[in-house]
């Protein structure tokens, strides 16, 4: 997805990305007044509160989905580059990850998705599940030495040669309606944009709400997203009648939701 593709073809993806935030922002500078603390003031993703009369959902102990509740939150909101640079749109997010996003532009959408999960298999010491695959099929298993250091390096690797296009076939389709932690929301394509769901709660009723975090181009912070379609900026979007899924940089569709 980065660096084997003609100067020509990364041309047109910077173009379309560009056009794409655009319009987007035009969409979410709606609720830039309702952005109000540039600080967190919550711990990690399971710190921050339900909507009224939603609890969250169970999960098996060290599952992925336990993992996501327990990533830590940056005390600041603002969204760097890898480059140290503050990115343009400061108000797609509600939150940002604890997740370093090292120092070249390659943790984009996917490899996010793809640290997330990786990470978490890692701290399981499930390190022959870490497996990813890029577009002609190449499989890319972790191996021994099984040090951080050699999984950073493993994950640059990854990076440079799978995306949103090899992690989507990688992928099962599920339906929207199941939705848990850890799935994701994919369009494969040159670029193609991926968001992780990073929460999920439910009511009563079986209703449920759900939290989606992103990197994007060029490799940023990752950040819980807030939902565009909330007045008040707030990050959970309803999966009732979520055919369209409008995220403040993006737009999916509910039959793009995938799992592991």
């Amino acid at each position: 997805m980065h660096s084997k593709m003609p100067a020509a073809l990364l041309l047109f993806i910077f173009t379309c990305c560009k056009n794409s935030n655009s319009q987007m922002h035009e969409h979410i500078n709606v609720h830039k007044g309702n952005i109000l603390q540039n600080e967190s003031t919550y711990n990690d993703i399971a710190a921050i509160p339900v909507p009224a009369g939603y609890t969250r959902k169970e999960y098996p102990v060290n599952s992925f989905a336990m993992w996501l509740e327990k990533v830590k939150l940056k005390k600041s909101k603002t969204v760097y580059l890898f480059n140290g640079r503050k990115k343009t749109n400061q108000s797609a997010q509600f939150a940002v990850l604890d997740i370093p996003v090292g120092n070249t532009d390659l943790q984009q959408c996917a490899d996010a998705v793809m640290r997330l999960r990786a990470s978490w298999l890692f701290d399981e010491k499930k390190f022959d599940e870490i497996v990813f695959f890029d577009n002609g099929g190449g499989k890319y298993n972790f191996s021994a030495p099984y040090s951080s250091q050699n999984f950073n390096t493993y994950l640059k690797t990854v990076f440079n040669m799978c995306g949103t296009a090899s992690l989507s076939r990688q992928l099962k389709k599920i339906n929207f309606k199941d939705i848990s932690a850890g799935d994701v929301l994919i369009r494969g394509g040159f670029p193609g944009h991926a968001v992780i769901v990073m929460d999920v709660v439910i009511n009563k009723t079986g209703q449920k709400k759900y939290l989606l975090a992103q990197s994007y181009m060029p490799a940023q912070d990752i950040h819980l997203l807030i939902n565009p379609a909330d007045a008040n900026g707030m990050p959970w979007y309803d999966v009732t009648g979520a055919d369209i899924i409008k995220t403040p940089e993006y737009v999916f569709h509910s039959n793009e939701l995938k799992s592991w």
